[in-house]
């Protein structure tokens, strides 16, 4: 059974253009004060560069990388066959996560906004989480990708991309911090931190642009257009969005999370 669109992602794309998520992943691993030897979810794991990072700072743990896309845990477990059997990689749906053993630490990077119950998210990672275990995450928030999601809207209702897009929405839930806070109390957490961090993409039109915004902001709406529609698509929403020289202006919000589940 194929994963629905929302979990279906060009990995090979997605690895080739997400230096922006990079950088954002390697400032909370930062943040953390590793022992060394925790296990460690990597909650939404992409194609895993993160989780060589995580597991270069638990020398003596492991790394258990989820994620909902077939495509990304294919490419993840290539990528870090290397690791042998301190990372382990499996597909599920956050949502409906169900872990043989709890972890230490919850790690995700880019990911909570693309789920869209987020009570039901918190309570999945709380029961993944070992009694005094610690959720560090990022994700878009309040206000993320603004500009670009107001000129996505501008340009599916023109034609010829109408009769392909009509009705439909994204599904990002880019939630603000304080009503994070109060999901994450509700799930059972603890010092409970919420904040957001604005973090600015800048990209030139006419090329690197369009192809970090079709393998990231786009993603969904390009699936649902002709081949021959989805590069005139991108062309026209990164216009709206680039100033007089050219360059497209990605008004990215980050929503840090940090709690811990009693002890």
């Amino acid at each position: 059974m194929s994963a629905p669109d929302h979990l279906s992602w060009d990995a090979e794309t997605y690895q080739e253009v997400s230096d922006p998520q990079r950088g954002w992943a390697e400032a909370v691993i930062e943040r953390i004060d590793f022992r060394g030897d925790e296990t460690v979810l990597d909650a939404g794991c992409g194609s895993g560069d993160v989780t060589r990072g995580l597991a270069e700072r638990v020398p003596e743990g492991r790394v258990i990388g989820v994620d909902g896309s077939p495509e990304m845990v294919a490419l993840a477990r290539e990528r870090l066959a290397d690791l042998g059997v301190r990372v382990r990689f499996q597909r599920a749906d956050l949502l409906e996560l169900d872990l043989p053993e709890r972890v230490d630490l919850v790690f995700s990077n880019a990911v909570f906004h693309w789920v869209p119950d987020h009570d039901l998210l918190f309570a999945r990672l709380a029961a993944a989480l070992t009694p005094g275990g610690r959720l560090e995450a990022q994700c878009g928030g309040r206000g993320n990708v603004g500009e670009a999601a107001r000129a996505l809207e501008q340009v599916a209702v023109r034609e010829p991309y109408a009769e392909f897009l009509g009705g439909f929405r994204r599904r990002w839930r880019f939630a603000t911090a304080e009503a994070t806070a109060a999901r994450l109390a509700r799930a059972g957490f603890l010092d409970i931190s919420t904040w957001l961090e604005p973090q600015p993409v800048r990209l030139e039109v006419g090329g690197p642009a369009e192809r970090f915004m079709s393998a990231c902001v786009l993603r969904l709406h390009l699936q649902r257009l002709p081949e021959e529609l989805r590069a005139p698509f991108a062309s026209d929403v990164a216009a709206l969005v680039a100033d007089a020289d050219g360059i497209a202006h990605l008004d990215y919000v980050r929503l840090n999370i940090h709690a811990r589940r009693p002890g």
